[in-house]
């Protein structure tokens, strides 16, 4: 199951979030989503636990969590739907202009 792990301190590293949900059953990956530019924590991050029912067992011990002075909001991660964007063209398109040569 993938979890979803919100307001995390900035200063939260991947083994620190794994070390967290570990406590309460096998951990597959645990990551801190990082600024690709800066290198910094986005304060958020994800959770996989191959067992449903243990992953269920640490969201309910871990949301509310109090860390480092900041609550967690845990629960399970939702796919976030992908929108439409249209057809995606290429080259000059419709931009209009008339002929350029």
């Amino acid at each position: 199951m993938d979890i979803y792990v919100g307001n995390l301190p900035y200063s939260t590293a991947d083994d620190d979030l794994k070390g967290l949900f570990a406590a309460h059953g096998e951990v597959a990956s645990a990551r801190v989503v990082v600024d690709r530019a800066t290198g910094q924590s986005k304060g958020f991050g994800f959770v996989e636990m191959a067992d449903r029912a243990q992953a269920q067992k640490a969201i309910e011990a871990l949301n509310g969590y109090d860390l480092d002075g900041r609550k967690l909001r845990v629960n399970e991660s939702q796919p976030k739907p992908r929108e439409d964007r249209g057809p995606r063209g290429g080259g000059r398109g419709d931009r209009g202009g008339g002929d350029r040569w």
